[in-house]
């Protein structure tokens, strides 16, 4: 109930204050990289139920002349890079930690068809609900590996306490400022997870 209830308060203050910003943000999105100005993808919430998660589009609709999109890397330009990379993309997140969808910290919400491959105990990231920062991601982000993410994913799970909270919360600030592990190694972002043995 405390974590729930500071989710509240933190996210409605948040984007009452954080509003001029949003609204600056939602015309260089849809003046640099095109419309629609959010992403909005099914992702699992709490006990791997479905929900709307919201972002700021970070890539561009670029095509080939087949009209097959182009590859990520070709159509994340620089703005894009810069939303990642200082975080501003997940700003409207705060959205779906108000609605009840996320928390402000827990295991990121990944894709539905991960939710098949996870072995017993990697599934049980979804204990609790997703975060829009988690202590994986301050503890490498997309440099480490999915299976590293999910031992920590997990370990948050069994271990999470406000105090853990607001410590995360203090170390996302600044890894914000030192922009560390955005990228996997040689990836825009991190490659897709295809499953690991289950035990």
């Amino acid at each position: 109930m405390v974590k729930r209830g500071f989710d509240v308060f933190v996210s409605a203050i948040a984007l009452i204050v954080l509003l001029p910003i949003l609204l600056l943000l939602i015309v260089l999105v849809r003046f640099k990289l095109g419309s629609p100005v959010l992403f909005k993808q099914t992702r699992p919430g709490l006990h791997g139920i479905p929900f709307n998660m919201l972002k700021f589009r970070t890539m561009t609709d670029k095509r080939d002349p087949q009209g097959n999109l182009l590859p990520d890397s070709e159509r994340l330009n620089k703005f894009g890079m810069l939303l990642r990379s200082t975080s501003l993309d997940e700003l409207p997140g705060l959205w779906n930690v108000l609605r009840g969808n996320m928390s402000l910290v827990g295991p990121r919400p990944l894709l539905m068809e991960y939710l098949e491959l996870y072995s017993p105990e990697q599934a049980r990231r979804h204990n609790v609900r997703p975060g829009i920062t988690g202590w994986a991601q301050v503890n490498g982000r997309n440099a480490i590996s999915w299976e590293e993410k999910f031992k920590l994913d997990v370990w948050y799970v069994d271990n999470r306490t406000f105090w853990l909270d607001m410590k995360i919360l203090f170390l996302t600030v600044k890894k914000v400022f030192v922009r560390e592990g955005i990228s996997a190694s040689g990836q825009v972002t991190t490659s897709k997870f295809k499953g690991s043995e289950k035990h």
